[in-house]
Formats: structure tokens, sequence, C-alpha cells
């Protein structure tokens, strides 16, 4: 296959410095390379638009291949040369992408529109193979499946990036559905004429109507929460003034109000494309520390979720900030870290849903006007089976520093991702310290985890305690509270206490712990290694249902339809 790089790629990556760097991926499988690319490009400072553009095709990408055998196709010759050039590809494109992410003065003037253009050829040629990869699958069927592929069609792939089609022979494969959330911006291609085309506008005020019943659905099972009118809303916000902003982040912006009736709510108003069926399965839960979900709006493309006004704001205000941080004394955050754990214990075993938060950390413990923590935004939440249940995704969200080592690399999560997280939450509330992670240098749990596991071993935790506090703390608790977060925060999941273990060391001063932290692996000294996002292979079935999202939020669907014309 050629490329529409080849006139100007040397002299491209010249002005850019990469080719060095693009050496240096030779090894990564293509799997590899599509997290890679993809992270870049969502990271991209300059040439944004294109660049998510980019991320979405490439993300396509990824998922056909998550359909392949892999290992057994780079072994045949007729599929190995494809997918090589593939991965050529995909490494231009990771050098793009990343050279748009720190352009200084002197590049951005050399390069300017320039590497517009290259992204657009890089989004061009990816395309090919997102026309390609399906035919690869088929090269490595049986010599039947091949023979009858031939006597009854052609495969053909036309790609919409509103919406991606594959059109099947009619014997081949039995009606299958792939849907894919994953793009922010769509591109306006010229109208085809394929069989089970779907409008995306019709599309979107299908995924509206069927929120809309669910929320209708959780409404009459829920006592407490209700639907609000919009127009309500709109007037108590000053139609939704920027003075009214209390927060903002990739699931939407958070508004403050005061209703008609006098009673003060937090309104979420989701972004674009976002979803919000995760944070609906608040309306099921009910306990102290879990911030209340009181309703919901849906109103045109609005989509609306009222919470409970939290008066004192985020914990994050307090032990972040150096003249707040005298505001919350040790009496007070140990009361906060207790109330916690029973929000966790609830979360996990106590509900009818067993649920992983999957991103604790102080900007989402919000305090009401009594100092009391609630666990909020569940934007990102999922439902277990088990309190062992271990699971995989592609999506892997949260907070660097907060995310647990496994979920972080490999996408697997379970009860022990939150038991992290809480153990790294518990470490911030006693030091006032954020959490950095050192990726270059093999870290894994970050400095603040460290420098406490050194401070716990060498009996010197006064020197981990937040200045603001003064003295005024009982140094046994700081102890026993850093013991039990390090414990937490230990880098093998099966190492990590339950939250139920941690509510009764904490709970019981008579306790005596039976392990020890391990100590944190030791950083390598100088490594210049990047890291690398890990791929995951779904199920494959006949309606497959895939999510792709991103730290942007973005939306677009793949569909494969049996055409029985063919």
């Amino acid at each position: 296959m050629g490329t529409p790089w080849d006139s100007s790629s040397s002299s491209l990556w010249a002005a850019l410095g990469q080719a060095s760097s693009v050496a240096q991926l030779v090894g990564v499988d293509a799997l590899g390379l599509v997290s890679m690319v993809v992270q870049a490009a969502l990271a991209a400072r300059r040439h944004r638009d294109a660049c998510v553009r980019l991320a979405q095709h490439v993300e396509l990408v990824g998922v056909l291949l998550r359909e392949l055998e892999l290992a057994e196709l780079m072994r045949r010759e007729a599929t190995r040369r494809p997918l090589e050039q593939l991965g050529t590809a995909l490494r231009r494109c990771y050098a793009l992408a990343t050279a748009c992410q720190d352009c200084g003065y002197l590049r951005r003037l050399l390069l300017g529109a320039r590497m517009a253009d290259e992204l657009r050829a890089a989004q061009h040629e990816i395309d090919m193979f997102v026309r390609l990869i399906p035919l690869i699958a088929l090269v490595d069927n049986s010599t039947n499946s091949r023979r009858a592929m031939v006597e009854e069609g052609v495969l053909s792939v036309v790609t919409d990036s509103s919406n991606h089609h594959v059109r099947f022979p009619t014997r081949a494969l039995e009606f299958t559905k792939i849907r894919v959330q994953g793009a922010t911006e769509l591109l306006n291609v010229q109208e085809q004429p394929f069989v089970g085309k779907v409008d995306l506008q019709e599309q979107k005020m299908s995924n509206i109507e069927e929120l809309a019943e669910l929320c209708a659905h959780i409404e009459a099972a829920c006592t407490g929460f209700a639907k609000f009118n919009f127009f309500q809303i709109v007037d108590a916000t000053n139609n939704f003034s920027e003075k009214g902003i209390i927060g903002r982040g990739g699931f939407g912006t958070v508004y403050k109000c005061q209703l008609s009736d006098g009673i003060t709510v937090a309104i979420k108003r989701a972004a674009e494309h976002a979803t919000v069926s995760s944070e609906l399965q608040l309306a099921k839960l009910h306990h102290t520390n879990l911030i209340r979900l009181l309703g919901w709006c849906i109103h045109g493309k609005e989509r609306i979720l009222v919470y409970e006004f939290m008066q004192n704001g985020s914990l994050d205000r307090y032990i972040c900030d150096r003249t707040k941080g005298s505001l919350l004394d040790w009496s007070k955050r140990l009361k906060i870290i207790k109330a916690l754990t029973d929000g966790l214990v609830y979360l996990h075993q106590g509900s009818k849903l067993w649920i992983v938060h999957m991103d604790l950390k102080p900007n989402n413990i919000l305090l009401d006007y009594n100092m009391i923590p609630k666990i909020g935004d569940f934007g990102s939440a999922k439902a277990l089976s088990s309190d062992v249940a271990e699971e995989r995704t592609r999506r892997v969200v949260g907070t660097c520093g907060y995310k647990a080592p496994e979920y972080a690399s490999r996408g697997v999560y379970s009860m022990k991702t939150d038991v992290f997280s809480f153990g790294v939450l518990v470490l911030a509330i006693i030091s006032g310290r954020k959490n950095t992670i050192l990726d270059k240098l093999g870290d894994t749990v970050g400095d603040l985890v460290r420098d406490a596991w050194h401070m716990w071993k060498d009996q010197r935790l006064h020197e981990l305690v937040d200045p603001s506090l003064g003295n005024e703390y009982e140094i046994a608790e700081i102890k026993r509270c850093a013991q039990v977060a390090l414990l937490c925060a230990q880098e093998d999941p099966a190492d990590r206490p339950t939250m139920t273990d941690v509510a009764a060391m904490l709970n019981s001063e008579s306790m005596s712990f039976s392990m020890e932290p391990k100590q944190p692996t030791v950083l390598s000294k100088g490594s210049d290694r990047e890291s690398t996002a890990s791929t995951f292979m779904g199920q494959s079935s006949r309606t497959i249902d895939i999510t792709i999202t991103s730290s942007t939020p973005i939306s677009t669907r793949v569909r494969i339809i049996l055409d029985p014309k063919v």
C-alpha cells in the first residue's frame, strides 16, 4: 500500500526532529500503537481539532484490530505485510500527535499550516486501513470459507465518521452490530446509499428518548428522585449564567441555583457527548456519605441532573490550600477518613448494586455545612457482580496519582481499585500533599506513597503531617491511619485489604495489624522509557457493544451490516 506522505515525509521529520522517536516504537505492536496515538492526539495543544479527528479514526482501527488474532496473522506473509505497514503509519501518527503537544515558537513558525495538511494526510491513510482490515481478517479463513466468500460476493467497507458500515455477504455472517462511542468531531462525507443507514440526528434523538424512558423508570422506582421543569431551571440559573458556575469537568458544568421553593441545589448540565447513565445509579443509593441525586430534566438536547447542594465545596479546597488547611483540624480530618470508609463499604457491599467509584480524589469529596463528607461525581462508576469480580476496560479514566497501577497500565479494575485510591486519599488528608507519578522513572504509586512508606518504616511519620495542623494531633492516630493507607496503596491488589477490613482497622484502637505494607518498587534511575497504554480484546458475539471514550467527550458509531443484495 502506498502512503500519501511519501513525497514529503523526510523533510517533515527533519523539521519535527521526530525520526529517532519513531524508530524507538518499532517494537510496539499495532494495538499498543493505537492507544499511544489516541492518548498523544487527545493531549495535543496545537491543531487540536485535527488531532481529535485523527484519534477518532485511529480508535476505529483499534476496534477492528481487536476482532483479529493478531499474533497468528503476523506469522502469515499475506497478512503480515499490511499489518506492518499499518504499524508504520501509526508510528508516523504518533510522531505528529506528539509534535502537536508542545510546539515551540520556532517550530510553529516553520510548520504552520503544513502540520494541518500532514494531519489530514495521516487521517486519510488511516481510513485506508479501516477499509483494509476486514479484508485482512478474511485472508485467514479456511480455503472453503474463502471459496464461499468468492462465490457469494465481495466484502466492502464504507467509512462515514458518523456511521461506519461494513457489508458482508448474506451467508458469510449473520447480522452483527458494533456500537462504538469514541470521537469528538464528525466528518462531512458524501451520502452513500447503503443498506440500513441510520441518520446521526435520528440516532441522537433515539438516545435522548431512551434516556428519558430510563429516567422515568427510575423515578417510578426510587423515592426522592423526581423530574424537574426545564424552564424553572433556566430561571434559577439565570439562563445558565457564568456567575453561577461552581464546577467544570469532562462530563459537564455544575451550577449553584436556588429554586422557586427556596431550596438551593446543584445543577449538572451534561456536555453534549457525555453519558449520564452511570450517575443515574445514584438514585438507587442512599447513604449519609454519598451525594444525593434529587432529580433529572431532559429538554431537547439538554440533559440535566439535580443534586443536593454542598455548602462547603470540595475537600481539595482545604487540604491543598495552606490558608484554609487550618480550618480542618486533625479531629475533623479523622472523622472525614472514617466517614469515607463507611461510604465505600456501602458502595462495595451494602447496596443492592456493588459499585466501583473509579475516580476517588479530594475534588470528588464534597463537604456539607457540618463538614460531613459525601462522595460525589459518579460519572465513571461501574457496577460489579461480586466483591471479588475483576473486569477490564479500554476506557481508563480517573486522575493520575489516584489510579491503581493495574488499572492505569492494563485497564483492570475491581473493588481493590477504589481501595488504592482511598489509600492515597488518606495520605493526602494527613499530609496536605498531592501524589505525583513519575512515569519516566517507572513509578507506579507516586511520590507521596513512597515518601510515606519510608517515614513509616523509619518511625518518623510526624514529618508527613500537614504543617497547618501544628502539633494538634495524636501521633498514634496518625500512625494507624498512615499504616492503613499504605496497606491500601500497595501495588498488588491482592495485598490490599477490603474496605470492610479497613473499617475494622480504623475503628478498633486495640486491633493489631497482622500485615505490614510492602516497600513500593524502587524507581529506575535515568530511565527514558515512555509509558504505554495497554489494549484489551473484547468478547465477540452476534451483537457486540463496544465503548471507546477518552478524556474528551466523543461519540461515533460503527455498524457491521448484512447486505442480502451482495
